[in-house]
């Protein structure tokens, strides 16, 4: 989980056990939110669409298949889930996302667009994992969101995916993903900026705290290790970043969370400078950015 997903969780949670904001923090959070939603939503998922259709290509998700796909977020994944006919439950604590996935599978479910021109089966669940169970049991759980990329994320996955197994049939398949290594992703050069920009927040033990960092080489394999899930099987997929200009890539890249840390380092304004000025050696001449990456996915089974 990034930075953002985790604070998202922590909001719901405060959320659930009725803690309440002022007036004007929670206006404050509310538009942040639901711009940062917009700009995933508009500008940087379809970037991990490669990802998504190579693991749906690789299990032969299809009619009769039943996924859950943790942390959703505004449900392109699901939406491609569908459209090869499978039923789908996405569930996320984040609100805002969520709200864009449900009209994304709604307009889907209008057009008939759910495989063979039939209806869309969707199940949206504000929430975690232990809260879509009712909608189970499943064949296939994703994590589609990269793990392995800032401090903690790969240990706050494991509770639920435990949460997610206990709602699915035995020898199902459980996705995790994550960022492949440095040195074959562009973006790992720009997203350097987030660990610059947060040294001064640092925990206990004098280690960053929330910081991006790159991605190891068994991050995934330690996560289904620590879930007592059984690995099946793996793979590596490009999912280059492009974007119409610099300022979509800004925008594309905040929405991701990995510069949250940052953000509450410094400040909003700083971070996008520093990341307009990494952006530089991706400036194609037309004023487009291009940066090649690879993603690995990892198919485990439970026990």
């Amino acid at each position: 989980m990034t930075p953002t997903l985790v604070q998202h969780r922590q909001d719901f949670q405060h959320r659930r056990h009725g803690g309440h904001d002022t007036a004007a923090q929670t206006a404050a959070h509310a538009s942040a939110a639901v711009a940062a939603a917009r700009d995933w939503a508009e500008i940087q998922e379809r970037m991990l669409a490669p990802l998504y259709e190579a693991v749906y290509e690789r299990l032969e998700v299809g009619p009769g298949t039943r996924v859950l796909g943790l942390g959703c977020g505004s449900g392109l994944a699901l939406l491609l889930a569908a459209a090869r006919g499978a039923s789908v439950t996405g569930v996320d604590t984040d609100c805002e996302r969520l709200a864009l996935a449900r009209q994304r599978l709604d307009s889907a479910g209008d057009t008939g667009d759910g495989g063979d021109g039939g209806r869309v089966r969707a199940v949206l669940v504000e929430g975690e994992a232990a809260d879509a169970a009712s909608a189970g049991p499943y064949d296939v759980i994703t994590a589609f969101h990269p793990i392995g990329c800032t401090a903690g994320d790969c240990e706050a996955l494991v509770p639920e995916l435990e949460a997610a197994v206990r709602a699915a049939h035995r020898g199902a398949a459980v996705v995790l993903t994550g960022w492949g290594p440095p040195e074959r992703c562009a973006t790992s050069g720009v997203l350097r900026v987030a660990r610059r920009l947060t040294e001064r927040l640092r925990t206990g033990d004098g280690r960053p705290g929330g910081a991006w960092r790159p991605a190891l080489r068994d991050d995934l394999e330690d996560v289904a290790a620590k879930a007592g899930l059984l690995p099946d099987g793996s793979g590596r997929v490009a999912c280059p970043f492009g974007y119409a200009d610099a300022g979509s890539a800004v925008r594309g890249l905040l929405s991701t969370g990995l510069y949250a840390e940052a953000v509450r380092a410094t400040d909003q304004a700083q971070v996008r400078k520093e990341i307009d000025e990494a952006l530089g050696p991706h400036r194609r001449g037309d004023g487009t950015v291009w940066m090649p990456n690879v993603f690995r996915y990892l198919i485990t089974r439970t026990a």
